[in-house]
């Protein structure tokens, strides 16, 4: 199970590791904390020390309720960082989480690898094309609705039967555009109630069924941290717990904000398999 990215197959059967770097003011857990060229390349260095093999890059926070930013605003903070990066860690393979087919266009002319989209399409008619022009690869979020009204979308008839018909319909188009590496990526959180995201965590497994890599993004999410009655910033230990899960349920990306600690959970996973210990 291979992407390619810039020329270089990566197998993703052995589980990868994509680390967030965050360049909005307003993400629930790390907004604002890189916000100039010093603490920004020290992320990123520490992240692929750390054993990331992706960096995600998002100007766009997309946490329930965030402000809409333009198109001009998300370029101007994303471009230079994907120079900045590009120039300093040639060989990075940058993800960037952008909805609109522009942004996602003028990253890949930088150096960008691949495309992370929380609408799979939906919010930008030209996302499909772009991608399929550009023969990246694609990570398909659902999502219903805009990060802004999304809290109030969470009706479902039956979560994991809804899910399968959205990915059913973005998956067969992509393949229709000759789209070769998608990932699918359920949406932790994203028009999702609290209950609902542990529906779909146990039952993740039931979209290996489209023969695609699938990405788990709940680091440090309100499912962890208000079930425990905390906060984003001690969230870790439930993250590395749901994380566990996320792999024995078939997860082959976790996108994190804490890199050493995914690593060392996807070393123990493949013990516990390679050991036969189911969870």
């Amino acid at each position: 199970m291979t992407i390619n990215c810039r020329g270089n197959l990566i197998d993703l059967t052995d589980p990868k590791i994509m680390g967030i770097l965050n360049i909005t003011p307003d993400s629930f857990y790390d907004g604002g904390k890189f916000k100039n060229s010093r603490t920004i390349l020290q992320q990123v260095e520490k992240m692929l020390l750390e054993g990331a093999t992706f960096i995600d890059i998002g100007a766009y926070s997309s946490r329930p309720g965030a402000e809409h930013v333009s198109e001009d605003e998300e370029l101007h903070r994303i471009l230079p960082i994907i120079n900045l990066i590009i120039q300093e860690f040639p060989e990075t393979l940058i993800s960037v989480d952008t909805f609109r087919s522009k942004v996602a266009q003028k990253c890949l002319q930088l150096g960008a690898a691949m495309i992370n989209d929380i609408s799979a399409g939906n919010l930008d008619e030209h996302m499909f094309d772009t991608i399929a022009s550009n023969q990246v690869p694609y990570i398909m979020m659902h999502m219903k609705g805009t990060p802004q009204n999304m809290k109030e979308l969470t009706n479902y008839g039956n979560i994991m039967k809804d899910l399968r018909y959205f990915f059913s319909q973005k998956v067969a188009l992509a393949r229709e555009l000759k789209i070769n590496d998608i990932i699918i990526d359920p949406g932790f959180g994203f028009a999702k109630s609290t209950q609902q995201n542990f529906q779909l965590l146990a039952h993740f497994n039931l979209l290996k069924t489209f023969g695609v890599p699938l990405l788990a993004g709940i680091s440090r999410k309100s499912m962890i941290y208000k079930t425990v009655h905390s906060n984003p910033s001690k969230a870790l230990n439930g993250t590395t717990a749901l994380h566990m899960i996320a792999l024995q349920n078939g997860a082959n990306l976790l996108r994190v904000h804490d890199v050493k600690e995914a690593v060392e959970c996807v070393l123990l996973h493949k013990e516990l398999e390679a050991n036969g210990i189911s969870l």
